[in-house]
């Protein structure tokens, strides 16, 4: 039976990724790889793709024109001759895939990283010729994006992958973070949390011990515990544990946390807020201004506020 060759689901030959002037085609394929077009990831660094009569050279074109511009120009040392035959090996292989029933061939993403980060420190050493100049300052170029962002996040930013990368991320989280049906009760909340609230509002601690909590302090559980943990949380808990008639709840928005890994997730973002609390001097107001800063609230569309700068912290 004929392999079936994997299909491009993100991305367009519209939409390259754009560093400067250089366009590199790409593409998210639907097993998770990001890939560089091959003829893309030639042209960008400016190295001729085919056009020769060397059998080598025809059979592979631009890959193996690629790999004799490294070796002739020393790109690699005889220190990394492992380094050098990983990447011709991964150049003779490309990916094969198909994008509206047309088939391309591409390599990961990560390898074009590799190959300019190897061509620029050459460059910048002076050690290519000159003709190989603006090979050379396409790959300082492409290297230097790549090392401020990264490829894969450039890759994911111009296919349109980034957003439903987030998305499915969100969606594991929150399966893993949630549970669809009410469990038994078990405390997860220290009263060292609520004694540093209690002790910011100057309220009676021993009425606490009583069960009689404050009203507000649900609200400020909702605001700096549940908005803050992670995109989603307080909707979701809201939705498997809605308010009856009467406007109460059936139970806990603990009991629908999951125990192994929610509740740890938990209790970590608990002893977060009551560090900072005690780093406040047990001042509500820089508190507040610290959890800002520290923990932004996620809105919900999954985004989350803009980080307080620091001078506005009294």
């Amino acid at each position: 039976m004929k392999n079936k060759n994997l299909e491009a689901k993100y991305g367009s030959s519209d939409s390259p990724l754009m560093i400067g002037d250089i366009e590199i085609p790409c593409y998210v394929l639907e097993d998770g790889k990001r890939v560089i077009v091959q003829r893309g990831l030639f042209k960008a660094l400016g190295i001729n793709y085919g056009g020769t009569t060397n059998k080598e050279l025809k059979e592979f074109g631009g890959a193996a024109r690629l790999v004799a511009f490294m070796d002739n120009n020393s790109i690699f040392n005889a220190n990394n001759s492992a380094e050098l035959n990983e990447i011709k090996l991964l150049l003779k292989s490309p990916i094969k895939f198909e994008l509206n029933g047309v088939i391309h061939f591409g390599y990961e993403a990560t390898l074009l990283q590799e190959i300019t980060k190897s061509i620029s420190k050459a460059y910048l050493k002076g050690t290519l010729p000159a003709r190989n100049n603006e090979i050379g300052r396409n790959a300082e170029i492409l290297y230097d994006a790549f090392a401020k962002v990264g490829i894969i996040a450039l890759v994911d930013e111009a296919t349109g992958y980034q957003e439903v990368r987030e998305k499915t991320a969100l969606k594991e989280f929150l399966a893993q973070f949630l549970k669809d049906e009410k469990g038994k009760w078990v405390q997860t909340y220290d009263d060292s949390f609520f004694e540093a609230i209690f002790r910011m509002k100057g309220w009676n601690w021993s009425i606490a011990n009583k069960g009689k909590k404050p009203q507000v302090v649900g609200h400020y559980i909702n605001n700096y515990v549940y908005s803050r943990l992670a995109p989603q949380i307080l909707i979701e808990l809201r939705k498997l544990n809605p308010k009856d008639e009467k406007g109460n709840r059936k139970g806990k928005f603990t009991q629908w946390i999951e125990p192994n890994f929610g509740h740890p997730k938990l209790k970590e973002h608990l002893a977060v807020l009551t560090a900072l609390a005690k780093a406040s001097g047990h001042n509500w107001k820089n508190w507040e201004r610290m959890v800002e800063r520290a923990l932004p609230k996620f809105g919900s569309d999954g985004s989350q506020s803009p980080e307080l700068p620091f001078d506005e912290v009294d």
